[in-house]
């Protein structure tokens, strides 16, 4: 569940009106008819039309990029179309964001796209309304192949494959580096005990955010669904002497005249009026924290943190968004090559070069151009070193209420050393509550 959540953006009124059912349907011609065979006989070209969504800044025209005009969903899906001589395809566009696919596909599956983008917590839902087809043969192998097992296992339900990533989905530390050194922000506890000055906050966290709260537990030792997060039978073990440990770390946090809870992008103001030292974020603020940071910006993987006398790592859950094809669509083989294309690491590039969305396919995070940028860096170290994958699990959609409760009882000051035990009792008996339903 994505901490903030891209804004819905609704299907435009002449989609709707003209969006037909599975593969089928008139639309304007895509601009390549594909190309002749080199051999001597005339190759035979299957006529197919797909239905793809995407994300409306994927539809956008790029400034100074011409090949970008009218947005890189369409260059990617010709770059495929001349690719495929066999394939003579027609491509229909629509807006649906990842954070929407969700609802929005499985409202109407059978008039859905065949190739949509969703992220990878959806999985669960998409596959049991019928929406999400398996990815098999040599386009899983090619998903586990590009891809840090976290990455793969984020896309995978109950050992199938249901999509192709191209991006991570996780958050990470910013931080003023005139306020803290790159040794300072190692340990949450080291940062809280620095005086930064008056007015000035340590820290900022969306303590009362389902998404971020499960850092701390984390970091106490503890586990969600088994040490992988795959087995729910193993239950969530928060409830132990250590996870009571982490609901008593977050009172005093909160307590803390140097925390602040984090509320609707506030922190981001506080780093240009130099009055934070440090906020857990995902990619999607990099470019506004840069702004309020200018020379004095950093992001780095997450610190560790010592609870009840034990020092662990706080770990975000880490994710990915990926695309997906609809099991409805009559041309099956065509729009698995195309969704393992959109999530190929030259589609991957395109995407980091035009919108600056982060890869996550090994060989392009190994490469010298995303290396070079920071925040790429951060997120692929914050995967790679401190997060824990999100479960992919029908029982997790159990999970969200209770902590996000939790947390926000923390920041209102109704849990309280005194009732810590009690209050982590009960959001883990919610957490659990339909294990083995």
């Amino acid at each position: 569940m994505k901490a903030k959540k891209i804004v819905a953006t609704l299907l435009t009124a002449s989609m709707a009106a003209g969006m037909l059912a599975g593969c089928g349907g008139s639309a304007t011609k895509s601009s390549s008819t594909g190309k002749a065979s080199s051999s001597s006989k005339k190759t035979e070209t299957k006529d197919v039309t797909l239905t793809v969504w995407g994300p409306q800044e994927d539809q956008a025209a790029i400034d100074g990029k011409d090949q970008y005009k009218d947005g890189i969903l369409k260059y990617m899906c010709d770059q495929f179309n001349e690719d495929h001589p066999e394939w003579n395809i027609t491509f229909k566009y629509g807006v649906c964001s990842e954070g929407d696919a969700k609802d929005t596909v499985t409202k109407d599956v059978d008039n859905a796209a065949d190739v949509y983008m969703y992220a990878n917590d959806q999985i669960p839902t998409l596959v049991n309304a019928g929406a999400l087809a398996q990815i098999g043969g040599n386009y899983a192998d090619q998903v586990k192949k590009d891809n840090d097992n976290s990455i793969a296992t984020s896309v995978t339900f109950k050992d199938k494959v249901y999509g192709v990533p191209y991006t991570g989905n996780t958050w990470f530390l910013y931080y003023d580096k005139s306020k803290y050194s790159a040794e300072d922000v190692k340990d949450l506890d080291t940062m809280m005990s620095k005086d930064l000055g008056k007015g000035v906050t340590n820290f900022a966290f969306a303590l009362d955010n389902s998404w971020y709260i499960s850092a701390f537990y984390y970091g106490a030792g503890g586990t969600l669904f088994g040490a992988n997060g795959d087995d729910p039978t193993a239950k969530c073990d928060w409830d132990n002497d250590q996870g009571i440990a982490a609901t008593k770390y977050m009172v005093a946090l909160a307590k803390n005249p140097k925390f602040s809870n984090e509320k609707d992008g506030s922190s981001i103001a506080k780093f240009k009026d130099g009055k934070l030292g440090a906020y857990c974020s995902g990619s999607w603020d990099a470019a506004a924290i840069k702004e309020a940071l200018g020379k004095n910006f950093a992001c780095t993987q997450l610190p560790a943190v010592t609870i009840n006398g034990q020092k662990g790592q706080l770990c975000a859950f880490a994710g990915s968004k990926a695309i997906g094809v609809n099991p409805k669509c009559k041309d099956q083989d065509v729009a698995v090559a195309l969704a393992s294309y959109l999530g190929s690491e030259a589609c991957q590039r395109i995407r980091f070069e035009a919108r600056g969305i982060i890869p996550c396919n090994k060989k392009l995070v190994a490469s010298n151009t995303v290396q070079k940028d920071e925040v790429a860096v951060a997120q692929a170290n914050t995967i790679a070193n401190t997060s824990k994958t999100q479960p992919v699990l029908d029982e997790m959609g159990a999970y969200w209420d209770p902590a996000g409760t939790m947390g926000g009882e923390i920041v209102n000051g109704d849990v309280t050393d005194a009732n810590a035990a009690e209050k982590t009792k009960k959001m883990v008996e919610g957490i659990n509550s339909q294990i083995g339903k």
